[in-house]
C-alpha cells in the first residue's frame, strides 16, 4: 500500500527508477521514450552529467540561504545570465519555485505597481479562453480552461476573457490569416474599453498555447497589435512562458519570434530541465524602478525563493542550451519531427491538424476531418490515448476540453532538445499505435 496521495486516486501508475536520456525506466525495466518531457519540463534528457554535476558541486559548497539574509551567487550568476538574454528593457529577476508561482508573483507585481505610481483603481486582469497559467489561486483565476476553473470559481479573483487566437477553429472562410489575428487581437480592446481602462492592470497570455490547447501559436500580426494596444492604454502585458520559453520554441524567450517583449514575463519547467523545481518572474527596470523607489518592498515572498541548489542547476542548463547551439538543434529537429507527424497523419481521418513551433508541436483529434467535429466527451478520448499511449512505452501530453473546456482532445508533444531521427521514428510509430489502439476501442 502506498501513503502517496496521487494526482488520480483511481489510476496505478508504474513506479519510476531510472533516467536514461530520452528515456524513464519503471522499477519492471519498461523504457518509455519521454516525448513530452513530462510537462516540457526535461529539455535536455534525464541524465546530463554537467547539470548533475553543477547540483552536487553546489550542495556541498551551500545548499540554502533564505533570500530575507541574503543574496548568493548561483541566484547572481543565474539572473545576470537570463537578462543578458532577455528581450526589450526586462531588466530584473524574481526567483521562484516553479510556474504557478512565476504567475502569482507576476499578477501581485502588476497590481503592486499601480499602487506605487499613484493609479490604485487598476485591479482588473484579462486573459484568453482556453488558456493556462498555473493552478494556485491567482494563476487559475487568470487561466481560461473551464474544467480547471469551475470547482474553484467561488474562491477565484474576477477576471475577464477573451477569444484566442486559435485560426484553426475560429479564422473565417473569407478572412487572411493576418485579418484573423487582427480581429481577435482587438477584442483587447474592447474588452478594456468595457471595464475602463482606469481599471484594467494587465494582460497575460501564453505566446504559444500549451496544455489546453495544444501548441498553439498566434498568426503573424497578433503580437504586434496587442503590444499597440496594451501600450495606448497603459496596461502592462504579461507573457507566460512557462511551458513554451527556455528554447522549446527555438528560441530561448518565445516572445522573440513574435517580434515584441513584454512588461513582466513568467518562466519555469524547462529553466530547470527538471534537474531542480525552479521558476522566474522578469520585468522591466521601469517596473521594479516604480518599487524600488517608492515603498522599496515587494509585499511578496516565499521560503524558498532564489535557491541556491536550483539556481546552480538552471545556470548550468540555460548555459548548456545557448553554448551547445541546442537552439538549432531546436529548430532543425522539430522541422524534422513535424514533417515527419505530417507525413504520417496530415491526411489521417480523425486528426484535423498538426501544430507548433520548434519541438513544442501538437495533434487534434476529431471524430470527422473535414467538419472538424470533436469526439463526443463521454468516451474520454485523451484518457484511452494516454493509456494505449504509456502501454507502447510512449509518455506523451494527451488533454480534453480543447475547444471550449468540454469538447476537443488534442495530444501535446514537447520532446529533449536532444532527440535524433531514430528518436523521431520511434515517436511517430508509437503514436500511430496508440491511435490505433485507441479507434479500436471506441
Amino acid at each position: 500500500m502506498s501513503n502517496i496521495f496521487p494526482r488520480n486516486c483511481k489510476i496505478s501508475l508504474p513506479l519510476a527508477v531510472e533516467g536514461d536520456g530520452v528515456y524513464i525506466i519503471d522499477r519492471k525495466g519498461k523504457r518509455y521514450l519521454d516525448a513530452s518531457g513530462g510537462a516540457a519540463v526535461s529539455c535536455l534528457g534525464h541524465s546530463d552529467a554537467k547539470v548533475i554535476k553543477a547540483i552536487k558541486k553546489q550542495v556541498k559548497r551551500l545548499e540554502f540561504a533564505h533570500t530575507g539574509f541574503f543574496s548568493s551567487i548561483p541566484a547572481e550568476a543565474l539572473a545576470e545570465l537570463l537578462i543578458k538574454e532577455a528581450p526589450g528593457a526586462l531588466d530584473r529577476v524574481y526567483l521562484v519555485s516553479g510556474g504557478s508561482e512565476a504567475v502569482e508573483a507576476a499578477i501581485k507585481l502588476a497590481r503592486q505597481y499601480f499602487i506605487e505610481v499613484g493609479q490604485p483603481d487598476r485591479h482588473r486582469v484579462i486573459a484568453r479562453r482556453q488558456s493556462y497559467h498555473g493552478n494556485t489561486l491567482g494563476a487559475l483565476a487568470a487561466g481560461g480552461n473551464l474544467w480547471r476553473r469551475e470547482p474553484f470559481a467561488p474562491l477565484m479573483i474576477e477576471t475577464t476573457h477573451i477569444a484566442p487566437c486559435y485560426s484553426y477553429r475560429d479564422q473565417q472562410k473569407e478572412e487572411t490569416e493576418f485579418e484573423y489575428g487582427q480581429r481577435v487581437a482587438n477584442e483587447l480592446e474592447t474588452e478594456i474599453q468595457r471595464l475602463g481602462a482606469e481599471q484594467v492592470m494587465a494582460f497575460i497570455a501564453e505566446p504559444v498555447v500549451g496544455a489546453t490547447l495544444g501548441a498553439v501559436p498566434a498568426v503573424a500580426g497578433y503580437y504586434k497589435r496587442i503590444r499597440e494596444i496594451c501600450d495606448q492604454y497603459g496596461v502592462l502585458l504579461i507573457l507566460d512562458e512557462v511551458m513554451c520559453g527556455m528554447g522549446r520554441t527555438g528560441s530561448l524567450y518565445a516572445c522573440d519570434q513574435d517580434g515584441i517583449a513584454p512588461d513582466i514575463m513568467t518562466i519555469a519547467k524547462g529553466l530547470g530541465a527538471g534537474y531542480q523545481p525552479i521558476g522566474a518572474m522578469l520585468c522591466t527596470d521601469t517596473i521594479y524602478d516604480a518599487i524600488a523607489q517608492g515603498s522599496g518592498f515587494f509585499q511578496h515572498g516565499h521560503t524558498y525563493l532564489g535557491h541556491p541548489v536550483a539556481c546552480a542547476a538552471a545556470h548550468a542548463v540555460v548555459k548548456k542550451v545557448m553554448e551547445r547551439r541546442l537552439l538549432d538543434q531546436v529548430l532543425s529537429q522539430g522541422v524534422s519531427l513535424r514533417k515527419a507527424l505530417t507525413d504520417k497523419f496530415g491526411e489521417h481521418p480523425n486528426i484535423g491538424d498538426v501544430r507548433g513551433r520548434g519541438l513544442f508541436l501538437g495533434l487534434e483529434f476529431v471524430r470527422e476531418r473535414d467538419s472538424k467535429s470533436p469526439f463526443p466527451p463521454q468516451l474520454g478520448f485523451h484518457k484511452k490515448f494516454k493509456q494505449a499511449a504509456m502501454d507502447a512505452g510512449l509518455i506523451c501530453y494527451p488533454m480534453g476540453g480543447t475547444i471550449d473546456g468540454q469538447q476537443g482532445d488534442h495530444v501535446l508533444l514537447a520532446p529533449p532538445f536532444i532527440i535524433n531521427s531514430t528518436h523521431i521514428e520511434e515517436i511517430v510509430s508509437k503514436l500511430d499505435q496508440a491511435l490505433k489502439s485507441t479507434l479500436r476501442t471506441l
